[in-house]
């Protein structure tokens, strides 16, 4: 199981009411709204933290990290330092200084899943919403939604490197005008498939970059070593197609050559895409391919390190 989740969910006003996701799945988002502000931010409330949900976090980030060797993409291994000692959730003021100075990002704490226009508002001005709270000790191996963890150890790296910094924004901006053109739905595959559960291909084999991947104790071996699942090479249409499960091991990656890819996949006028796409079958997130063959792009990774 992966200990991730998605951004993706309807809009609507901030009533404490969890938001609708797109991403198949069997368990409801939580969280609590009661705080949160008219974008949805809140508060992260730091000194609220237990001792045992700061040892929780140092438990979580010694696990993933070291596993990375030979897993994760080297940017990747080269920026997780920034998020700070591993000992004690980060503050996310003291972490945004150093994020503004390295690409103009900050985090700013949210109640969990918020509605897709405040998400991607927050995108277009540089500013990634992380989860406040941290799961509960029963959940240090499966959570389905996006934790404190999740996010910051998972997302927040990358924010550190200038390219994949910009095509986040980017995303963000383009995901206000999918908004306008009701074709979330689509753009949410994109997210998913890239910055949740992204593989890139490197001359040292392939290598996860994707933050659903980054923080999960298994998918991460899986995804970069495994037989079963599929990888193909990045395509912008395919992906908007393809359909994607919250709560199981993902049954298809996509692969990408390098982080200006994506940011140059972002470039394009998407109205044209989305018409294309809406007109085309869908992909299942379990069943493979529906109408062609089975092709495995790329295979399974030298893992060694």
């Amino acid at each position: 199981m992966n200990d991730s989740a998605q951004p993706d969910f309807h809009s609507g006003v901030n009533q404490g009411v969890a938001p609708v996701t797109y991403g198949q799945g069997n368990r409801p988002p939580r969280g609590d709204y009661a705080q949160a502000r008219g974008d949805y931010t809140c508060e992260q409330h730091w000194e609220r933290y237990s001792a045992a949900e700061h040892e929780l976090y140092r438990r979580l980030h010694e696990r993933q990290a070291a596993q990375l060797p030979g897993l994760a993409c080297e940017e990747f291994i080269a920026t997780l330092p920034q998020l700070g000692a591993p000992e004690r959730i980060p503050r996310f003021d003291a972490l945004s200084e150093r994020l503004c100075r390295a690409t103009g990002w900050e985090v700013v704490a949210v109640p969990g899943l918020i509605p897709e226009e405040a998400f991607f508002a927050l995108l277009a001005k540089r500013r990634f919403p992380v989860t406040g709270w941290i799961r509960r000790p029963e959940e240090f191996d499966y959570v389905v939604e996006p934790d404190v963890f999740h996010d910051l150890f998972g997302h927040v790296p990358l924010l550190f490197n200038p390219v994949f910094a910009d095509y986040m924004q980017a995303y963000g901006e383009g995901g206000l005008k999918a908004s306008r053109l009701a074709a979330c739905e689509y753009l949410a595959r994109l997210y998913w498939y890239t910055v949740e559960f992204g593989l890139i291909a490197t001359p040292a084999g392939l290598r996860a970059y994707g933050a659903g991947i980054l923080s999960s104790a298994g998918e991460l071996r899986h995804s970069v070593g495994s037989t079963l699942p599929r990888r193909r090479a990045f395509e912008l249409e395919r992906i908007m197609r393809t359909r994607y499960r919250i709560d199981d091991y993902q049954a298809t990656y996509f692969v990408i050559d390098g982080f200006g890819q994506l940011f140059d996949a972002t470039r394009a006028d998407f109205t044209p895409i989305y018409a294309r796409v809406a007109g085309a079958p869908e992909f299942e997130a379990d069943t493979g391919d529906s109408g062609d063959a089975d092709t495995r792009d790329h295979t399974a990774s030298n893992t060694s390190g």
